[in-house]
């Protein structure tokens, strides 16, 4: 009998053991299969696949991307051409890995070595996969100044200025000028026969081309105001050519200047302005437009020796207050100042938009015709009105070429 007792506890004892190895043996095989070895790509998805088809032959900026493969697991970074992309490494898997591209690539500055690669480093490997990443089309935002005369640089405003192979400005072919490392603006000199119709901005990448909806160097089209062949002579502010205080100017221009204005002074008829005569703010034709497709635009100088910090100018339609678009460039989104100056000319872009309610902090015109009458013709008032809670010393600025222009 105590033999007996004695075999059954070795038998269980060799089952028990048995098991062990046998898990111990699984546990092995598992972490050699899953998380070791170089790191393999083969293929790249879209994240969301519809409603295209979710196999990519190129990406781009700002994309998000499944990485397809193997041993993906203990990924510690990834790299678009070269700029380290922002991973959670959370989201992967041996055979998938989510990541964003990164938002900005220079590509001008990218060594030729990394162009159209991505790598993956995890704990057990590294990996270059060749995959085309092109940044999107490019897109113009603004122009420093629009009017600018012919040798003055300029900077054309944007996104994706790269891989630049034609550009023209003012309807004129441009061959010299110089783009920043991340594609956001273009700087060249404004060339030489450029006429007072002007011309369009227009630059093509090799992802494609992009125009502006407005001329540059345009003194005739839309303009309300331009102290030397348009509307001449508007009551208000006095006029120069001089360029002693204004330098760079184009011709004739206004003078906004005032001194000792009581804090929330709203005597437009006493404060320094330009009030115009009734012209076509919108062709007849386009009065069913969007207001964003449509703006008033001016160049302005204001001098680093008075800086602006308070009061706005005021855009009005035939003195009229249901509808104000306010311009403020020294306040701040969050409410601080910033003393403003323009070591120059530079132009102001206000869309139709922007013309709202209770003095312009209300509600926005519902429709072009609400803002200017259905035939689209109507006078304009631009004035500097110390509407702060403090008395301002002494304001001055230069305004020139007041007109309306199609933005989009």
């Amino acid at each position: 009998m105590k033999k007996t007792s004695v075999n059954i506890i070795n038998t269980v004892m060799i089952l028990v053991l048995t098991g062990v190895m046998f898990m111990h043996s699984s546990c092995k095989k598992d972490n050699t299969v899953k998380g070791t070895g170089t790191p393999v790509i083969t293929g790249i998805r879209a994240y969301k696949p519809s409603p295209h088809d979710s196999v990519l032959v190129q990406t781009g900026p700002g994309a998000y991307v499944v990485l397809q493969g193997s041993h993906l697991t203990g990924v510690t970074a990834v790299y678009f051409d070269g700029i380290k992309a922002s991973i959670n490494t959370a989201l992967g898997s041996d055979n998938n890995f989510p990541v964003m591209v990164p938002s900005i690539i220079p590509f001008s500055s990218v060594a030729a070595a990394q162009l159209n690669t991505i790598e993956v480093v995890t704990s057990t490997g590294q990996v270059t996969y060749k995959f085309p990443i092109v940044p999107p089309a490019p897109t113009i935002t603004g122009i420093s100044n629009e009017d600018a005369n012919p040798g003055d640089s300029v900077k054309i405003y944007g996104l994706n200025f790269f891989f630049v192979q034609t550009l023209t400005y003012a309807g004129l072919p441009v061959t010299s000028y110089t783009s920043s490392n991340d594609g956001t603006y273009i700087k060249l000199a404004v060339p030489t026969g450029v006429t007072q119709t002007g011309g369009l901005v227009s630059i093509t990448t090799k992802s494609g081309t992009v125009s502006t909806a407005y001329s540059v160097h345009d003194f005739v089209d839309g303009v309300f105001q331009n102290w030397d062949n348009v509307n001449g002579y508007p009551w208000g502010c006095g006029s120069s050519n001089s360029p002693a205080a204004y330098p760079g100017n184009t011709g004739w221009y206004g003078q906004l200047s005032a001194s000792n204005l009581p804090a929330n002074d709203s005597q437009w008829w006493a404060e320094p302005g330009v009030n115009m005569g009734g012209s076509q703010w919108v062709p007849a034709s386009d009065i069913s437009n969007s207001l964003a497709n449509y703006a008033v635009k001016f160049e302005i100088s204001v001098p680093n020796s008075t800086p602006w910090a308070n009061g706005s100018i005021y855009v009005a339609v035939n003195y009229g207050f249901n509808y104000i678009a306010l311009y403020q460039p020294w306040k701040n989104s969050d409410g601080s100042i910033t003393p403003f100056s323009t070591n120059g000319w530079q132009t102001v872009t206000i869309p139709l938009s922007n013309f709202k309610s209770s003095n312009g902090t209300g509600t926005p015109a519902a429709s072009i015709t609400a803002l200017v009458g259905a035939s689209g013709n109507n006078g304009m008032n631009i004035w500097y009105l110390n509407d702060s809670s403090v008395q301002v010393a002494a304001f001055a600025a230069a305004i020139d070429n007041i007109r309306v222009v199609k933005i989009n």
